[in-house]
């Protein structure tokens, strides 16, 4: 094992010997998504001692299900919301410069089928690029019929009228969550996947730590820290209820979760390195098409979603209306026997105290952070483009609530990821080695490397999942160290007994394989 930095081992019974250590920690904090990731590299990089724990895999809820794009949000700026669009488009260049392997700028077309559509989006997208100023990533362009056809090749060509070209970023999600975890070990940081928070510890009315257990073996552990930081994403509002309960309060709940469903097919649909955005559907709803790792993503819903499943499923309306406005739009239409892989995302949308959530189009995308009368500080809502800005946030009530001693922010606007190097491959390339940036030397050093599975996976990368980036599960190293569940669902169900047998030698444990080939099938469901 190589003893550069970004390269430190995480080997299970390492990490939860640490976590067994009698400690107090500055921060702890429970969930190990975008929101919770960001803040343990922030509170870390600040020299506070960290610990995280993530009841599953580290982005295995939201996370690692987005619609894959680092962007200011158009559709925020129609609403008006100028400051969380100037906040995002400042955030956005810093994400693509700290983690260049994983994310990068992205050019979108959008095709106009009425006369007024060119100069009504221009101006806007014109704005949109003043917004950016000095971080803007290109110009929008207003384009004839014949250049947006040159962009997007089988976009509806009739009535197409012209378009307008504007600029954002994409990324690969997981890999970058994945970046984060490791980013926040080599500043310090505990962060243990698979350990569950089962409670808070409460003393004289105060937080002062929390119960979790391996679920793994089942150890139970006591965990103490200064300030605990609950970012559970949708699920933050059970550990709000634990803490009002133990101090005889009332809680609200303050999520209303939202379902997003994508749909995945072949790079055929919309051969081009350009994303389509489609502002306003026939029932004012979004529709991107999104180039990403040689497929193409289609999507996205925003329905009201009132159970909490670890893995939800789309609606029969919800794949019918991404099917049917496809169509719409491309002149070759994808039908339901082309789609590699369906996923669903759970966003956090946070409801005003008298909003039952009938809708959450509507409901804003800007995060909250709360502290409880105990000191549970809670943060939610947001989205992954700002998840630094959100952390920065977190630390800020920490120390306004007197949970931690004020240190000097801003430490991590610069500060690079576990992996960082400029790349000529794009995220819209099919997925490779490229996408470990300054860390490939270290996979091709592993055995297998030679040897491909498929996908663009191979054995070395298995074994570097195992063993330099939390992997545990088949379901670890195909929906998120290699994003394969997400692109081809059926070509990794095909994989899996080979990843499987590869983990069980580097970790000795179940690595859970009919879990994930149950979860295949799941992915290449039509819903009813």
């Amino acid at each position: 094992m190589t003893s550069e930095p970004s390269l430190m081992p995480t080997r299970r019974q390492d990490l939860m010997a640490r976590l067994a250590e009698p400690h107090q920690y500055d921060v702890a904090i429970i969930g190990g998504g975008a929101t919770g990731l960001g803040v343990a590299l922030d509170a870390a990089a600040r020299g506070f001692s960290v610990v995280l724990v993530e009841s599953h895999d580290f982005a295995k809820g939201t996370s690692s299900r987005a619609t894959k794009l680092v962007h200011g949000g158009v559709r925020y700026l129609a609403q008006g919301n100028i400051s969380l669009v100037r906040e995002a488009l400042q955030e956005r260049t810093r994400l693509l410069a700290n983690a260049p392997h994983l994310a990068q700028p992205l050019p979108f077309v959008m095709p106009s089928y009425k006369f007024w559509e060119t100069p009504f989006y221009g101006v806007g997208l014109k704005m949109y690029d003043t917004l950016a100023g000095k971080a803007g990533l290109g110009d929008t362009e207003f384009l004839s019929r014949e250049k947006t056809l040159q962009y997007l090749p089988t976009a509806q060509q009739q009535g197409l009228k012209g378009g307008v070209k504007y600029w954002d970023g994409q990324f690969d999600d997981a890999r970058l969550a994945l970046a984060l975890a490791r980013s926040a070990a080599r500043q310090g940081a505990l962060l243990v996947n698979y350990c569950a928070a089962t409670g808070l510890v409460h003393d004289q009315g105060k937080l002062v730590g929390l119960r979790v257990q391996d679920q793994e073996t089942g150890q139970a552990l006591e965990l103490r820290a200064k300030c605990v930081v609950n970012a559970a994403g949708v699920w933050v509002d059970q550990l709000r209820l634990q803490d009002g309960q133990a101090i005889g309060r009332d809680t609200q709940a303050m999520v209303a979760p939202s379902q997003g469903v994508h749909i995945v097919v072949d790079r055929s649909f919309l051969p081009t390195d350009h994303a389509l955005l489609v502002p306003k559907t026939a029932d004012g709803r979004v529709l991107f098409a999104v180039p990403w790792l040689g497929k193409t993503i289609l999507g996205t819903t925003d329905t009201p979603r009132h159970d909490l499943a670890r893995e939800p499923l789309a609606f029969k309306e919800e794949v019918d209306f991404i099917l049917r406005e496809s169509a719409r739009y491309l002149s070759k239409a994808p039908g339901p026997a082309d789609i590699k892989s369906i996923w669903v995302g759970l966003r956090p949308l946070v409801k005003p105290a008298d909003d039952d959530a009938g809708s959450t189009q509507a409901l804003s995308r800007e995060h909250t952070v709360l502290v409880s009368k105990s000191g549970l500080v809670t943060v939610t809502g947001g989205k992954w483009t700002t998840y630094r800005a959100m952390a920065e946030d977190v630390l800020d009530k920490c120390f306004a609530a007197n949970l931690l001693p004020q240190r000097a922010g801003a430490v991590t606007a610069r500060l690079q990821l576990v992996g960082a190097q400029a790349s000529s491959r794009k995220i819209s390339d099919a997925p490779g080695l490229h996408l470990y940036g300054s860390e490939s030397a270290a996979v091709l050093a592993l055995p297998g490397a030679d040897r491909e599975l498929g996908g663009g996976l191979t054995e070395a990368m298995v074994r570097f999942a195992a063993r330099s980036e939390y992997a545990r599960t088949v379901e670890d190293v195909l929906a998120r160290r290699s994003r394969l569940l997400f692109l081809d669902a059926a070509l990794a169900s095909s994989l899996a007994e080979a990843v499987a047998a590869l983990l069980q030698e580097e970790n000795g444990v179940d690595p859970r394989l009919a879990e994930f080939q149950a979860l295949c099938r799941q992915y290449l469901r039509l819903p009813d």
